[in-house]
């Protein structure tokens, strides 16, 4: 159970990781036009950092699947540290793009969570 619990933590710090690089991929190139590295990575490592923040503050490694106790904490850490990350550095908070970082990162962040455990739960029968 112990080993099962360690490669759950690992798939879900990548899954968490390639989602939340990838909102900001999307978003980036959807306002600029192009996939500019430093642009996406002026970006991206504010939510990053807010990632890296809510993994230690949920204690993501105690129930790394779990979409209510783990995903939503992660999320609301996440995009909260990401956007007072950028409002600090002076980057843009305007509030649509608030509304999407929210929901974007609600759905991928929690959302992959509900669908592993329900995979989970059918292939444990």
């Amino acid at each position: 159970m112990a080993a099962k619990k360690k490669s759950h933590l690992l798939i879900a710090l990548v899954v968490d990781l390639v989602l939340v690089v990838l909102f900001t991929i999307v978003g980036y190139y959807t306002h600029a036009q192009n996939l500019d590295v430093d642009g996406i990575i002026g970006t991206a490592w504010p939510f990053v950092l807010g990632l890296l923040a809510a993994w230690l503050l949920n204690a993501v490694w105690a129930a790394p699947l779990a979409p209510l106790r783990t995903g939503v904490g992660v999320w609301a850490t996440t995009v909260l540290l990401g956007l007072v990350v950028r409002a600090l550095t002076g980057e843009g908070t305007a509030g649509p793009f608030v509304v999407v970082a929210a929901s974007l990162n609600l759905v991928t962040l929690v959302g992959w969570r509900l669908i592993a455990t329900a995979v989970a739960g059918r292939s444990g029968r």
